[in-house]
C-alpha cells in the first residue's frame, strides 16, 4: 500500500483508498516544542524505589532422561531473562553467582548468595526433573538477609513435557516472583503481542511471545490486514481487512483458530479498539462521508457516531482503567494532533500543541498516553519522529526514543512497565521493546517486515 505523502494530508481529499492509507499510516510522523514541557514523567519503572538484587541459580537437574538437559537450559535461560526483562530487578550475573546448583532448601547455603560478589538480595533456585513424560519444576525464592524465615515463595508446577513446557514453567515461575517482589503487580512474561507482517508476501496477522518467542500466524487472507486488536478475554481479535468492498472490521476467534461473523459498514472502517470491558467497539468510519470516531456493540450492531468535525478523526483507543473516555488523533485543526474525549463525545481536550502526533496508546493504570510525534515536523525541519509519555493530568511528557530511526505504533504492556512498538530503519520495520522509561530498547522481530503491535490485556 503506497504510503500517504503529508501534502495529501493538507488536502484531505475524501477517496476511500486515501482515506485507508491516511488511517494505516496515519501514524507515519509529529510537534513544536512545548513551551512548559518537561523533561521528566514517572512511569511504573522510575519511581524512586531502590532495585531489588536478585540472583537466579541454575536449577539442579533431577534424573537421567536424555532430554532432560534440553529442558532444564531452556528453563534456566528463560528464568533469568524474564526477571531481567522485568525492569524492577538488579539481576546478579551469572559470572558472579555461586557455582552451585542447590536443588532444595535443604541445600542451599543463603550466605554464599548474600557475600560478595553476588550480594544477591533474593535468590531464586530449585530442581527440575523429567520422569513419564511430565516435567516437574520445584521453585523457591528465598530472602537472603532473613535467616531465621528466608523463604519467601515455594512452587510446584507439573506439565506433560512438549516443545515449549520449560519455557512455559519458567514464564509461570518468574511471573510468580515478580509478582510477590514487584508490589503484587503480575508479570507479562506469559502475554502475547500481535502484530502485522509481511514475511509470507502479504500482510497477516501474527502473533509471540512477549519475549518475541513462538511466532505464529494467525490470518491466511492473502490481502492485507491491520490493526490487531486482541479483546480484553483474549478470546477475540479485531482489525481491519482491505477486501473486495474496501477497508471492513474482521473478527477472529482466538478459540476456534478462525474468522467469524463481523457485520460490514458501509464506509472504510479501520483502526478498532476494546472497550475495557469487552463489550463496546471503538473505530474510524468514513460511512457518513468525513472519518468519524464511532462506536458499536462488540458485535458490531448498533453503531453511532461520537465525533463530527471537519478532518479526519482516527486510531481511537479507550482509558483502559475508566473506560469512560476515549483517546485519539484528528486532523480538524490541519496537522494531526492527540486528543481525549469522553466515550460519548464530549470533554473534548487537546493534548498537544503542534508538530505531528500519532498512534496512541492508553496506559492500564489511566494515567499516561504513549503516542509517535515528530515535534519538529516541516520542510527542513530536524528531529524525526520519536516515542512520547504524555502524562495526562499535567500535559508533562517524555521522549523515549532518540536517533533509532522512525519509530510508531506504541503498545504498553499490561503491567504498565513496558512498551512495544514499531522501528523502522535500514529498509526495514521491526517490533522493539523497551521499559517505560526508555532503557533497554531491543527488537524483537528479525524475519520480514513488521509493524503494529498490539499487547494482551494480561
Amino acid at each position: 500500500m503506497a504510503s500517504l505523502q503529508r501534502s495529501q494530508w493538507r488536502s484531505q481529499q475524501r477517496s476511500q483508498w486515501r482515506f485507508a492509507c491516511l488511517v494505516a499510516t496515519f501514524f507515519l510522523t509529529a510537534i513544536q516544542p512545548r513551551a512548559h514541557a518537561q523533561d521528566w514523567v514517572h512511569t511504573g519503572t522510575n519511581l524512586g524505589a531502590q532495585k531489588i538484587r536478585l540472583a537466579a541459580a541454575d536449577f539442579k537437574p533431577v534424573g537421567f532422561d536424555t532430554a532432560l538437559a534440553t529442558d532444564k537450559q531452556t528453563f534456566d535461560s528463560v528464568l533469568y531473562a524474564d526477571l531481567t526483562n522485568a525492569g524492577i530487578f538488579d539481576m546478579v550475573s551469572k559470572s558472579m553467582a555461586p557455582p552451585v546448583m542447590p536443588g532444595s532448601p535443604k541445600e542451599i547455603n543463603v550466605s554464599q548468595w548474600s557475600a560478595p560478589p553476588a550480594n544477591a538480595a533474593m535468590v531464586a533456585f530449585g530442581a527440575i526433573a523429567l520422569q513419564n513424560g511430565q516435567v516437574t519444576v520445584y521453585g523457591w525464592l528465598y530472602d537472603t538477609q532473613n535467616l531465621q524465615s528466608p523463604q519467601v515463595l515455594g512452587q510446584q508446577y507439573t506439565e506433560a513435557d512438549g516443545p515449549n513446557t520449560a519455557r512455559h514453567i519458567a514464564h509461570e515461575f518468574a511471573d510468580a516472583i515478580i509478582t510477590r517482589l514487584g508490589g503484587g503487580i503480575p508479570g507479562i512474561a506469559e502475554s502475547k503481542i500481535f502484530l502485522v507482517s509481511n514475511r509470507t508476501g502479504h500482510k497477516e496477522i501474527w502473533e509471540m511471545d512477549y519475549d518475541g518467542a513462538n511466532q505464529k500466524q494467525l490470518t491466511r487472507l492473502d490481502t492485507i490486514s491491520l490493526s490487531p486488536r486482541i479483546s480484553p478475554d483474549g478470546h477475540r481479535l479485531a482489525f481491519s481487512e482491505m477486501g473486495k468492498r474496501g477497508w471492513d472490521i474482521r473478527m477472529y476467534s482466538m478459540d476456534l483458530n478462525r474468522l467469524v461473523n463481523f457485520p460490514s459498514g458501509s464506509g472504510s472502517d479501520l483502526s478498532p479498539a476494546w472497550s475495557p470491558d469487552g463489550n463496546t467497539l471503538a473505530f474510524s468510519s468514513s460511512r457518513s462521508g468525513d472519518p468519524e470516531i464511532w462506536v458499536s456493540a462488540a458485535s458490531g450492531f448498533n453503531p453511532r457516531r461520537v465525533t463530527a468535525y471537519a478532518g479526519p478523526d482516527v486510531s481511537p483507543v479507550w482509558n483502559p482503567k475508566t473506560g469512560t473516555q476515549i483517546a485519539w488523533i484528528s486532523g480538524r485543526t490541519g496537522l494531526p494532533q492527540l486528543y481525549i474525549m469522553d466515550s460519548d463525545g464530549t470533554n473534548v481536550q487537546r493534548m498537544t500543541d503542534g508538530g505531528y502526533a500519532t498512534s496512541p496508546s492508553w496506559s492500564p493504570n489511566g494515567q499516561f498516553l504513549a503516542f509517535a510525534w515528530d515535534r519538529s515536523y516541516g520542510p527542513g525541519a530536524p528531529g524525526g519522529q520519536d516515542i512520547y509519555v504524555m502524562d495526562i493530568a499535567s500535559h508533562r511528557w517524555i521522549q523515549l526514543t532518540h536517533d533509532i530511526g522512525r519509530n510508531d505504533f506504541p503498545t504498553w504492556s499490561p503491567d504498565g512497565r513496558h512498551l512495544a512498538f514499531q522501528n523502522f530503519q535500514h529498509g526495514q520495520r521491526q517490533i522493539w521493546t523497551m521499559l517505560a522509561d526508555g532503557t533497554g530498547q531491543h527488537a524483537l522481530t528479525t524475519v520480514g517486515g513488521n509493524s503494529m503491535p498490539n499487547w494482551s490485556w494480561k
